[in-house]
């Protein structure tokens, strides 16, 4: 027995430390990825230029292309992209299916027509941005409102009317669908400008990240990755179903409503800061499952990576696809993710 025991316990480290080798070859890959989006672009500059302007030695223009328009545009990708990949993930588990993410529940749609609405009513400038600092953070401001309203009315149907877990996912197509004839409602009667803003709003583009965009977007990332790794081991229990997690000592409802609202919230303000940035939340969950499986200890912090390191490397091929003319990362994150997605799915990997 002890030495059966002894090779269970060795099989299981080794293990762990596969999938721990697996988190450190992301966080690699995205440090690699964060450095050569400084280098690409219409200005090419060399690893040693990109090296020199971190430490604050480089010349004035160098300095001010990586300090003032790529540096915030590469910390926005990371940031960014690890919200909409954890908060995908702990939404497919709490809501027991496997298209569930911030696009799919209506979270980006909403936010679009909070956007849409406040250009609107402001009058908002071209597509070149909004014509004032004032109206930039009303419109991000009206984005949150209507993503949270789209996470409110959800959780409400599923606090009051009991749905089951995988019927929320239709509720959330059903709001997406219902904000998006919003938009559309609202672009039919706005003025070509108004018009112009409020579909630039909706690509979504990391060029319109400031310092303070991100401060706000980590704000809200760091309690949410806080609260999500705290209950890794809750979220593991109910793979297994909620009446052996609630055998367990999980408090389903409450786990499952916190950790939707947490998670809401937390793509809700990329969202509303970025634009509606699709697919890097479906996709990044399922292809961690490949290779750390099911564990939330591994799954939730290896999701968020992936979600980094696909905005950037979906960052950088929207500045080479066109160049120089720069792609709103939104049309790349749609053009190569649902190809992934439909190759993960004919897989035939089983997803909770």
């Amino acid at each position: 027995m002890s030495g059966n025991a002894a090779g269970i316990a060795t099989g299981y480290g080794a293990l762990l430390g596969r999938k721990a080798a697996v988190a450190g070859l992301l966080l690699a890959a995205v440090v690699l990825l964060a450095l050569a989006a400084l280098a690409v672009g219409s200005y090419p500059l060399s690893p040693g230029d990109v090296l020199a302007a971190l430490a604050g030695r480089a010349d004035g223009v160098t300095a001010h292309i990586i300090g003032n328009i790529r540096l915030p545009r590469a910390v926005a990708a990371v940031v960014a992209g690890a919200s909409l990949g954890i908060a995908g993930a702990v939404m497919q588990n709490v809501i027991r299916n496997p298209l569930a993410s911030p696009f799919t529940l209506g979270v980006s749609q909403g936010a679009a027509f909070g956007a849409a609405l406040a250009i609107v009513s402001l009058g908002g400038s071209a597509a070149k941005g909004l014509a004032t600092t004032m109206q930039a953070w009303l419109t991000a401001l009206s984005a949150f409102a209507g993503a949270l309203a789209t996470v409110a009315a959800i959780l409400m149907l599923s606090a009051l009317r009991r749905l089951a877990p995988a019927t929320l996912i239709l509720a959330g197509v059903a709001m997406s669908a219902l904000f998006g004839a919003a938009t559309m409602f609202l672009q039919y009667f706005s003025t070509d400008s108004q018009l112009a803003a409020t579909v630039f709003w909706t690509f979504g583009d990391l060029g319109r990240a400031g310092w303070r965009d991100i401060l706000l977007m980590t704000a809200a990332l760091a309690p949410g990755l806080a609260y999500f790794l705290w209950n890794s081991w809750g979220y593991n229990a109910l793979e297994w179903g909620d009446e052996t997690a609630g055998g367990l000592g999980v408090s389903v409802g409450r786990l499952r409503l916190g950790s939707l609202a947490a998670s809401a919230l937390v793509a809700a303000v990329t969202v509303a800061c970025l634009g509606v940035i699709g697919f890097v939340g479906l996709v990044a969950p399922h292809i961690m499952r490949f290779f750390v499986g099911d564990d939330h200890r591994f799954l939730l912090p290896c999701s968020a990576l992936c979600g980094s390191m696909l905005l950037l490397a979906a960052d950088i091929l929207s500045r080479l696809l066109l160049a120089p003319v720069v792609v709103p990362v939104g049309i790349v994150t749609t053009f190569a993710g649902a190809p992934l997605l439909l190759y993960l799915l004919m897989k035939g990997r089983k997803v909770p």
